[in-house]
């Protein structure tokens, strides 16, 4: 805070706290300050207070602290727990111009009034519904901040009701739930339906700029993770849903998927390989929690999959030497029509980035892979920085690639997935593209099985002789194309 703001008083007046009257302070940079015996108690208003509500004469500031009692900001690695002080003025007039010059500056903060909250009670742990009652709710009700909850009731639920929501009625759409409700629209995870929702509206331009908010409560996190993580603060519903409240906003990349005709938008991450069959695999020990995923991984390591196949991308700035020139074009998203033919397919929604990609230079590498991994954010959960050079708007996709690794060298890989050191190790390839094609091919040890291809953490793909092959997906174990339109969304941002 710019210290000229920090000492230029915008109103000052004597006033009773914990029933000693003392000089208070409140400067036009949003520093509340007065004194505590010897010592001085400073609140940034933007930074820790949530609201303030008024009782008689009284004005209850609440605000929040780090747990073990300390003011804090969210950025601190502490839980944040509220807190109320209460200030009396001494007369009405004061208390008026007091509630007033609070309120004044708290609406200049640009802060939503009113959320829509979709919470999944099914996902994860089951433990939304509680989350939301202990951790969200009172923080929000502190704020003042209006919401309409919605509890989903079955799968893509939470699709059709953003879908048809009368947007101009919110300020944000907030999910409570793992990665699953923020992109939902392959199967049952929550999260991806949200943007997948936004982005299949008719009036998807103005829809897509409703600003999305994640409150972890499922498995993943992945999304809550990285937001958070950016300025070092916990992955915990309280940190979460307080910056929703401080209402700071960034732009996120969006990746389309096409194979065909068949589109759909992912947030978080596109898997192959080793990440996908540990992903999607590992459901059948659900009941072993999220140890199941270490179990499940180990069982891969010691019966490693190869995958025969290719992949070819156009590389970002700085990434040209990695794979060979090839002449292989992708196919182009140049929206080159008539404008009766451009509203018709705007009437279908967003048809994903307007981008010449056969004039672009691609490089190529073919298989056989361990694991292909494309990474959006830096975290693919909370203990997972698949990505650590990430960044959430930078219009491309980090690209992880592991061709050929000794299992001993892989499971110790594995285990530097938690601090992205597994990017140093040289049986990696790490580098970042602007479009990408993936052909995948079959296990190369029996080729009459293929594999998965797994989108935010659910199945996009499902090859031959995979886990649950018999069940529908939204498309086939064949060639799919992946462009980036960078910043296309909003999040809710702790910066």
């Amino acid at each position: 805070m710019d210290q000229t703001e920090v000492r230029d008083p915008l109103l000052s007046d004597r006033i009773m706290i914990d029933g000693n009257v003392t000089p208070v302070t409140l400067t036009t940079g949003g520093l509340l300050q007065w004194s505590e015996g010897k010592s001085q108690r400073r609140l940034e208003v933007e930074r820790e207070v949530l609201g303030f509500s008024t009782e008689g004469s009284r004005i209850k500031i609440k605000a929040v602290v780090e747990d073990g009692g300390g003011i804090c900001c969210v950025e601190s690695r502490g839980t944040l727990m509220r807190k109320t002080f209460v200030l009396e003025p001494l007369s009405e007039v004061s208390l008026r111009v007091w509630c007033r010059n609070l309120q004044d500056y708290i609406d200049s903060l640009g802060r939503p009034k009113k959320l829509f909250i979709l919470l999944n009670p099914f996902g994860g742990r089951k433990s939304a519904s509680k989350i939301f009652i202990d951790e969200v709710k009172p923080l929000l009700e502190d704020a003042n901040v209006e919401f309409m909850l919605q509890e989903t009731k079955y799968q893509l639920h939470a699709k059709e009701i953003v879908q048809t929501l009368d947007l101009s009625k919110y300020d944000g759409i907030i999910c409570v739930s793992g990665d699953g409700v923020l992109v939902e629209g392959l199967g049952p995870g929550f999260a991806n339906v949200v943007l997948n929702g936004l982005l299949e509206r008719q009036d998807w331009e103005t829809a897509i700029k409703m600003p999305l908010g994640v409150v972890p409560a499922g498995t993943g996190n992945g999304m809550a993770k990285s937001l958070l993580d950016s300025v070092g603060a916990p992955c915990k519903a309280s940190n979460a849903i307080f910056t929703v409240i401080r209402g700071h906003k960034c732009k996120l990349d969006v990746a389309t998927i096409i194979q065909g005709e068949t589109r759909c938008f992912s947030a978080l991450m596109l898997a192959w390989g080793l990440v996908a069959d540990i992903d999607i695999e590992s459901e059948k020990y659900r009941w072993m929690g999220s140890a199941r995923i270490d179990f499940y991984a180990l069982q891969r390591i010691f019966n490693l999959r190869k995958y025969s196949g290719s992949i070819s991308f156009v590389p970002a700035p700085g990434f040209e030497a990695f794979g060979e020139p090839c002449n292989q074009k992708g196919e182009s998203t140049s929206h080159t029509c008539s404008p009766s033919h451009k509203e018709q397919i705007q009437q279908q929604g967003y048809q994903g980035p307007d981008v010449g990609l056969e004039s672009l230079s691609w490089r190529k590498i073919s298989g056989p892979f361990v694991s292909v991994w494309l990474h959006n954010v830096p975290w693919g959960g909370e203990d997972t920085m698949a990505a650590p050079d990430a960044k959430f708007s930078d219009g491309y996709l980090d690209l992880i690639i592991i061709r050929d690794c000794p299992r001993l060298s892989l499971l110790k890989l594995m285990t530097e997935l938690n601090d992205g050191g597994h990017v140093k190790s040289p049986h990696v390839l790490y580098l970042k593209v602007k479009a990408f094609n993936l052909e995948p091919g079959p296990q190369t040890a029996d080729r009459t099985k293929e594999g998965i291809i797994d989108v935010d953490g659910e199945v996009l793909a499902r090859g031959k002789g995979t886990y649950k092959c018999d069940h529908k997906s939204l498309m086939t174990y064949d060639k799919l194309q992946i462009t980036v339109d960078q910043g296309l969304a909003t999040l809710f941002s702790p910066i």
